[in-house]
C-alpha cells in the first residue's frame, strides 16, 4: 500500500511515569486518549510553555506535543556505542514507548503516523532533543560522572521522538506497529527543501 513503509517495527517496551519521575514503571499495556496517558506526567491536551518554546512567555498555555515519547532499541544502541559503555537502559531516557525494528527512529520525520492493532494511532511532532535528566541517569547507573556531560553529544539525532494521540486505543507490549510516512501517503503534494 502506498504510503506505508516496508518495516516490521514491534513494541518491545511500555512505560508510564505517573509517580513524579520522568523514568516511568514498565508495564504491559497503556491506553492512549486524546489526552495522551491518563495519570502520566505529560498527560493533557494541553501544556504551559517552557524553555523548549521560547517564542512564547513562560508558562502561556500551548497545544501539547509532547504527550508520548519514544524511543528505539537501536537508537539507544548507538548512544551506548558513542558513550563506550554496553547498553544504555532504553527506559532511563524516559520514554513511554520503546520501539524496535526501525533503524534511525529519532530521525522519522514529523507527520508520521504510528498505528497499533487496536487502531490507536500517534502522530510525530518532533524530535527530542537530549536534556541532562537521562545523561544524569546513565552516569549514575555506570558509577562514571562524564557520562552525565557525555550524553547529550551522544544522544543528539538518537534521543527519539515526541508525538500526540491522534486516534484512542490500546498499545500492548509486542504489538506491530504499521508506520504511515505522510510524504509517501501523499505524492501529489509538493515537496518542500531548504
Amino acid at each position: 500500500m502506498t504510503g506505508i513503509l516496508p518495516q516490521s517495527p514491534s513494541v518491545a517496551d511500555l512505560l508510564i511515569a505517573d509517580t513524579g519521575d520522568f523514568v516511568g514503571r514498565r508495564v504491559a499495556s497503556l491506553m492512549l486518549t486524546l489526552g495522551g496517558l491518563q495519570g502520566d506526567r505529560h498527560e493533557g491536551e494541553t501544556r504551559k510553555s517552557c524553555a523548549r518554546t521560547p517564542w512564547h512567555s513562560r508558562g502561556t498555555r500551548i497545544a501539547n506535543t509532547r504527550q508520548l515519547s519514544l524511543v528505539s532499541v537501536e537508537d539507544c544502541q548507538d548512544i551506548a556505542e558513542a558513550l563506550g559503555v554496553e547498553t544504555v537502559d532504553p527506559a532511563l531516557l524516559g520514554p513511554n514507548l520503546v520501539l524496535t525494528g526501525i533503524a534511525a527512529l529519532s530521525l522519522m520525520p514529523p507527520a508520521t503516523r504510528l498505528q497499533f492493532p487496536s487502531g490507536a494511532t500517534i502522530f510525530i511532532t518532533e524530535q527530542n532533543v537530549p536534556c541532562r535528566h537521562p545523561g544524569a541517569r546513565i552516569a549514575a547507573a555506570y558509577g562514571n560522572p562524564r557520562l552525565a556531560t557525555a550524553f547529550a553529544r551522544a544522544a543528539t539525532g538518537r534521543r527519539g521522538l515526541l508525538a500526540l494521540v491522534e486516534r484512542e486505543g490500546a498499545v500492548h507490549s509486542g504489538d506491530f506497529v504499521r508506520t504511515i510516512d505522510m510524504r509517501m501517503a501523499r505524492p501529489h503534494l509538493p515537496r518542500v527543501t531548504a
